[in-house]
């Protein structure tokens, strides 16, 4: 993450998501501490709520807006396999 800060010069977002990145705040914690220094700041009550809908994890005062995407890759799959069936 920092590697890529480094060359873009700016983050719009950090975007937890799939299997892990949404269902362990734990790692989400880990990942946002070790951000700190270049101002990312985490909402401890937030990233331990659990849900299916998009939300944002970081503190009112982070630099960068930390959030939790879930996905649906059962649906994703069933789109792609209809376009390739549909030609």
């Amino acid at each position: 993450i920092g590697a890529y800060l480094a060359v873009l010069g700016r983050l719009d977002a950090l975007t937890f998501t799939a299997g892990v990145g949404e269902n362990n705040p734990a790692l989400r914690k880990a990942i946002v501490d070790r951000l700190s220094g270049l101002g990312f700041t985490l909402d401890d009550e937030a990233n331990a709520v659990r849900s299916k809908e998009p939300r944002i994890i970081s503190a009112p005062g982070s630099v960068v807006t930390v959030l939790v995407v879930p996905t649906n890759e059962e649906l994703a799959m069933a789109r792609e396999t209809k376009a390739a069936i549909a030609g």
